[in-house]
């Protein structure tokens, strides 16, 4: 397994960030070039690889009017062949999902995936149509970075101890060298993109070689609830990651208070504009409303909340063999229009990084993953099974008359669901709450459990119903 990992620039010389950009726009000319030729059906839709493609810009002399190195050129090109292959196979998944749901002979629909998968799709009119319904022609926005080969660059340290990388310039054995702030060496291949005056690397390395893989993971059954004040809350009633509450409360009132000050600079800009006076219109949009600072915050917010969930997975996987998370790659949406102020702090993509963070983590550290449908998680009483009434962090269970807390009572009910025969993965959520309160009415009825399917009844017997009520 590969994770990625980023090295800074150290206070770069100007000159030397000029140089890079110049390269990188030469180099996102020859991506453009790319995409324009080649993203389309008699380009990779037709199987041509970057090689091909490298070696018919050789003979005709394409390459020459970039003016950078071969190599820089060669692996560019491979990158953006790569990028139009990637943007290709995720149109074919929409187009597999197209023939599993209206082509009903399973003849014709293995003769249409085996057509899809060698690329012989432009003869067939369904296939073509849903081709040029799902992938759409791109253009390359990328001018902003280089990609430089694991034997073109090297490292050397100072007698400061401070690291530096040297990186092919534009002419021939001419390199630039860049100071980082790490003192860990780059390896392999490398991409250098280009932002506010810093250069950052990025480059791969293995999973294993990092010092949390060495860690064990403990020899437990948890299950773990997404939350907003903390990242996770097992199912032993601790929660993790406490401070990713205040951190995203804290960037969503920055983020509030400056947004309102750039919108009246915006208008006053707009007015001076109209008003004829374009040099205030310019000084305020070059000095108040630029992108530089913003982009560098939002990065380092990203980069603080990433730490303080990846910090939080650790520390479950650290007592959990098998880790049992509701399913974060669903959609949630309510019925109910929620504030501004509540959407913004309730950002989608923390979602993201906590499911990247279970996987990631329970991979590297030899943990199962196991997900579950959450439907109803929250608003059920683990001890009763009954619905009961959620009120911010806690849940009023009618039925036992307890407050809980409504994360740690989601957590137990999670990690119940992993043995629950009933509800699959992917049971729709008003399926859920229709067995959940079939199993209300048994309980409240004393009635046995009634089934007429001998396959459910063997799943009981190897599988008991852990959501059913318990004294404990």
């Amino acid at each position: 397994m590969k994770v990625t990992r980023i090295a800074y620039s150290a206070r770069l010389n100007p000159g030397k960030y000029a140089a890079l950009v110049e390269q990188a726009r030469r180099l996102g000319l020859v991506r453009s070039e790319v995409w324009q030729r080649y993203g389309s059906i008699n380009g990779a839709g037709s199987g041509l690889t970057d090689r091909q493609v490298r070696d018919r810009w050789l003979a005709n002399g394409t390459h020459i009017r970039f003016g950078v190195l071969a190599n820089a050129w060669k692996e560019t090109l491979r990158d953006a062949m790569a990028d139009i292959a990637a943007n290709l196979a995720a149109a074919k998944v929409q187009v597999r999902r197209a023939i599993s749901r209206r082509i009903t002979d399973p003849a014709e629909r293995k003769r249409m995936f085996t057509a899809l998968r060698a690329d012989q799709w432009a003869s067939d009119p369904f296939l073509a149509g849903q081709m040029r319904k799902s992938w759409r022609r791109g253009r390359n926005r990328t001018h902003d970075q280089i990609v430089v080969r694991a034997d073109q660059h090297n490292t050397l340290v100072d007698g400061r101890g401070r690291l530096w990388l040297a990186v092919p310039g534009r002419e021939r054995r001419k390199m630039v060298r860049i100071p980082l702030s790490t003192t860990v060496a780059p390896t392999g291949t490398l991409r250098l993109i280009l932002r506010g005056g810093r250069v950052e690397v990025h480059y791969q390395i293995d999973a294993s070689q990092l010092r949390s893989s060495q860690r064990p993971c403990g020899d437990r059954m948890i299950g773990v609830d997404k939350g907003y004040t903390e990242a996770l809350t097992d199912s032993d009633g601790r929660p993790h990651g406490a401070r990713l509450g205040e951190l995203l409360t804290a960037e969503s009132d920055r983020l509030k208070e400056r947004n309102r000050r750039r919108a009246k600079l915006r208008s006053i800009a707009n007015t001076a504009t109209l008003r004829g006076d374009h040099a205030k219109a310019r000084r305020i949009k070059v000095n108040n409303l630029g992108s530089v600072k913003r982009d560098r915050q939002a990065a380092r917010h990203r980069a603080r909340v990433r730490t303080e969930i990846f910090t939080a997975v650790h520390e479950v996987v650290d007592k959990a063999s098998t880790v049992i998370a509701e399913d974060l790659t669903k959609r949630f949406t309510s019925r109910k229009k929620l504030p501004k102020n509540t959407n913004r702090r309730l950002a989608a993509w923390t979602k993201g990084v906590t499911a990247e963070a279970l996987a990631n983590v329970s991979e590297r550290r030899g943990s199962a993953l196991v997900p579950v449908n959450a439907a109803y998680t929250s608003q059920t009483c683990h001890r009763c099974g009954r619905l009961g009434r959620r009120n911010g962090d806690r849940l009023h269970c009618t039925s036992c008359g307890v407050v809980w807390q409504a994360d740690v009572n989601a957590a137990i009910n999670i990690l119940q669901r992993a043995g629950d025969p009933d509800i699959a993965l992917h049971t729709p959520h008003h399926k859920v709450k229709q067995i959940l309160q079939d199993r209300t009415d048994r309980h409240r009825t004393r009635l046995p459990v009634q089934d007429s399917s001998p396959a459910t009844t063997e799943r009981r017997a190897n599988h008991p119903n852990c959501s059913t009520m318990s004294n404990e």
